[in-house]
């Protein structure tokens, strides 16, 4: 690619040996009609001079009317559209939309510039339009965030406190009842309620409040070993199977191990929470280039065509007791890590997740710039 130094040198040059198009254009006619008036005298050199003399003004003077018709027409027919584009293009650049060229309506190669011209305007006029719908709707969700940000930060806090001091009374009564008492068995609930309230509010903090990844070269394969040993450790009573494929040949994987643990957990619960009764969780991590791929697919009932676009926005969730945070912190990590995630589904056939990491963080990056 020119430097803005390079080009502005063409620039200068192209503008020291300028020549104005009329002059190209008649120059050759004119050379071509001065020929043809040389030899036009060379044969007229039999006739007497009166006669040569009427001759030869004739055909100058038709010479001249060719040049002048020719320039006309030329005028007509290309200059005006030229100067009429260059007129077009000048307010595109100087960000003018709404523009269009007259001469479109041609049948003739001019005409098919002027189309090609009004088509291009169009295409960045809708562009513009996505890009600044897109512009308010990123901004209105940065205001969403930040609002979610100050709310969430506090109400966690208030939470919190009383939160643990039930969670210390309730070890106090369980140590105290009997062991055949039947209020056990509530007491247990109650500690997994609590349990689900904590992990709540942790998913607010760090949706609220994120920190980049830590990252540092470490065995992929162990981070996402011990996510699916704790997803296995939560299904123990469920006909669910998860299986895992490791790749031995990938090298070690800039990431940060307690965020990509959190990443693959929360995509192997969603996949559960997906099962009704029986079915099978597959994670299979590979790679390709420079490039780690984990992929965590599940035999679920998959997700409804309507609901795939929106499954990553924060508080958007088809589950009655979900809270819509679990996918967009998981999208927000894997973003973080200069990856991607990808999605495919289909209604009663189950869902893939796709996950891509780069091998090393400096490559992504260099990558991006």
């Amino acid at each position: 690619m020119q430097s803005p130094v390079t080009f502005r040198r063409e620039e200068a040059g192209l503008a020291t040996v300028r020549v104005n198009w009329q002059v190209k254009t008649v120059l050759p006619v004119a050379f071509v009609l001065l020929n043809g008036l040389l030899l036009f005298l060379m044969a007229t050199v039999s006739l007497r001079d009166p006669e040569r003399h009427q001759v030869l003004i004739v055909a100058g003077t038709g010479a001249v009317a060719i040049c002048a018709a020719v320039m006309i027409a030329l005028a007509y027919f290309i200059q005006r559209p030229m100067v009429e584009l260059q007129d077009k293009i000048a307010r595109v650049g100087e960000g003018d939309l709404e523009v269009s060229v007259n001469f479109a309506r041609r049948n003739d190669e001019i005409g098919d510039l002027g189309r090609n011209f009004n088509h291009m305007v169009q295409q960045l006029r809708e562009s513009r339009e996505e890009i600044e719908g897109l512009h308010r709707t990123q901004m209105s969700r940065a205001e969403h965030l930040a609002t979610l940000g100050e709310l969430a930060t506090g109400l966690a806090h208030e939470i919190r406190n009383p939160l643990a001091g039930i969670a210390g009374v309730i070890e106090i009564v369980g140590r105290d009842l009997p062991v055949t008492s039947p209020a056990r068995a509530v007491i247990k609930d109650v500690r997994l309620e609590i349990a689900q309230i904590n992990r709540i509010l942790t998913d607010l903090l760090q949706t609220a409040r994120p920190h980049p990844p830590a990252v540092r070269p470490t065995d992929l394969n162990t981070t996402v070993e011990h996510a699916v040993m704790l997803a296995r450790q939560q299904i123990l009573s469920k006909p669910i199977k998860v299986e895992l494929e490791k790749d031995p040949k990938l090298p070690n994987v800039e990431h940060d191990r307690d965020q990509m643990h959190q990443v693959v957990l929360n995509l192997l619960l969603n996949a559960v929470q997906a099962i009704d009764g029986a079915g099978v969780v597959r994670v299979v991590i590979a790679s390709k280039k420079d490039q780690a791929l984990i992929s965590v697919s599940d035999s679920g009932r998959g997700i409804s065509p309507q609901h795939l676009p929106f499954i990553f926005r924060p508080f958007y969730t088809t589950k009655g007791n979900g809270t819509g945070l679990g996918l967009s912190l998981v999208r927000r990590i894997v973003e973080d890590h200069r990856g991607r995630i990808e999605v495919e589904s289909e209604v009663g056939n189950g869902t893939e997740f796709l996950l891509t990491l780069p091998l090393r963080q400096g490559k992504a990056e260099a990558a991006a710039s």
